[in-house]
């Protein structure tokens, strides 16, 4: 089991002279981020397709045992809203996650807060998600012309794992937590200070956890106590020991085993004041003291 802590995203204005020191170049921000933790999501390809060429400059940037997870583009989420995306999934892995080699982490799926839980949309967008490299690979050959620097190959064939974070009540369903089940997808646990729903089941052999903020969204920062309680949590998923809670929506259908341990991913996306950096680095000690 591995449990890898990080922020969402690492280029904002803010941090400097808070969190990054005077004087360093924006080009060294990640490498930066990297010296303190130990992953991070990339969220600019949740706006658009980014290029191969920059996806391997940030895996150049980081230690060998970095690891980054990729957000899935919001035309395939938003604006598609899963339909059809059987070319828009081909562009998505054409534009150089695959470039990220050893150090790709999970791919994150964020639904949109208008679009309610419709089973047979699920089920027909988990059945396209390919769970190896390879797979991704292949999928990629198939892209368009709007991808503008296809990296359609991979250096080894690795497993690809996949999470999706869902923002409409209607997702409460144990029906969608047994459809993420049978499809291998970790739930994301989505800390979002009560905007949006929070669902806690073990879906896969990956726990995703995004802390959005604890009082205010993608603003307020975690206390002391709150910190301490995540890292409680955190180490109870990666043992296999999480006990089920009120935010639990299949309570009586116990999680697929793990006697080996699950691997944790958290990132943490209060930004706004500058505290994601911090809390991370807090709640990376506490979850190693735990371990200790």
């Amino acid at each position: 089991m591995a449990v890898r802590i990080g922020t969402s995203g690492w280029i904002y204005p803010p941090w400097r002279r808070v969190f990054y020191p005077e004087g360093l170049v924006q080009r060294r921000e990640l490498t930066y981020l990297a010296e303190r933790l130990d992953s991070v999501e990339i969220n600019g390809s949740f706006y658009s397709l980014q290029r191969a060429s920059s996806y391997r400059s940030w895996a150049e940037r980081t230690p060998d045992d970095f690891v980054f997870a990729v957000k899935g583009g919001r035309f395939v989420t938003h604006m598609k809203k899963l339909r059809g995306v059987e070319e828009a999934l081909a562009n998505f892995f054409a534009s150089g996650p695959l470039a990220l080699g050893p150090k790709l982490g999970p791919v994150l799926w964020q639904l949109p807060p208008n679009l309610g839980y419709d089973a047979e949309r699920i089920e027909d967008f988990l059945a396209l998600l390919p769970h190896s490299t390879a797979a991704a690979a292949a999928l990629a050959a198939g892209h368009g012309d709007k991808v503008p620097e296809p990296c359609t190959e991979t250096d080894a064939d690795r497993p690809l794992r996949h999470a999706m974070e869902v923002r409409h009540p209607s997702f409460r369903d144990p029906a969608f937590v047994a459809q993420l089940r049978r499809h291998g997808v970790a739930l994301v646990v989505a800390d979002t200070a009560g905007t949006f729903p929070r669902l806690d089941d073990v879906t896969a052999d990956l726990v995703y956890v995004r802390l959005h903020g604890d009082t205010e969204l993608y603003a307020s920062g975690y206390s002391a106590a709150a910190l301490d309680a995540w890292a409680a949590r955190i180490r109870a998923w990666a043992a296999d020991e999480a006990s089920p809670t009120e935010d639990t929506v299949a309570p009586d259908d116990p999680p697929p085993q793990a006697p080996a341990g699950r691997d944790v991913v958290v990132y943490f996306d209060n930004d706004v004041k500058v505290h994601a950096p911090f809390d991370a680095m807090a709640l990376r000690e506490r979850v190693r003291e735990l371990g200790r």
